[in-house]
């Protein structure tokens, strides 16, 4: 029994599909950032909407999202920024083509093998717990503190110094890895 939901896993199936293109091709496959990377470390305790992607070459990424499928929605009222698959719930949107901002170290990225044989690459938990910290700080997104908790509570093997900080760098120096601990 699979932990995600089935169109949460459909969509990481046609990420792996569009990244084993890229890579085929000789391009750097994208990296999912983002909720969608919170839902595959929460194990889908966190669900969400869409699928942010960072993506060097967006316009080979974007070519290959309407080989396999997707188009960009059109219409009053409708935000046109990303693309969305007609048989699935959630939109893409290559939202960065450097990896918060050349912040983060790819080295870190990880690479997750789907049950299709295809992989994707994702932010490392040390930077979306970062990047979490960083927009609570920034007082936008007040919420983001728990999402920040939760991945720190489930994660195993976090590196605590790069994420102390990638935390401090994130909060201009205002939070820190004790900040997660306190209510963890």
């Amino acid at each position: 029994m699979s932990l995600y939901r089935p169109e949460f896993e459909a969509a990481l199936r046609l990420l792996g599909r569009i990244s084993r293109a890229m890579d085929d091709s000789g391009f750097r496959p994208p990296i999912l950032v983002g909720g969608a990377a919170v839902e595959i470390y929460t194990r889908g305790a966190v669900a969400t909407g869409d699928f942010d992607l960072c993506c060097g070459r967006q316009d080979v990424l974007e070519r290959l999202m309407v080989e396999q499928g997707f188009v960009r929605p059109s219409g009053a009222g409708i935000a046109t920024r990303g693309w969305v698959h007609p048989q699935l719930k959630l939109g893409f949107e290559c939202v960065s083509d450097t990896l918060l901002d050349g912040m983060a170290d790819r080295t870190m990225v990880q690479i997750v093998a789907l049950d299709d044989g295809s992989e994707i690459a994702v932010i490392a938990p040390e930077d979306i717990i970062a990047d979490r910290m960083g927009q609570y700080a920034s007082g936008s997104a007040p919420d983001m503190l728990g999402q920040a908790r939760a991945l720190f509570a489930i994660c195993e093997g976090l590196d605590m110094h790069y994420m102390e900080r990638r935390i401090s760098e994130e909060t201009g120096g205002e939070y820190g890895v004790q900040d997660l601990q306190d209510e963890a």
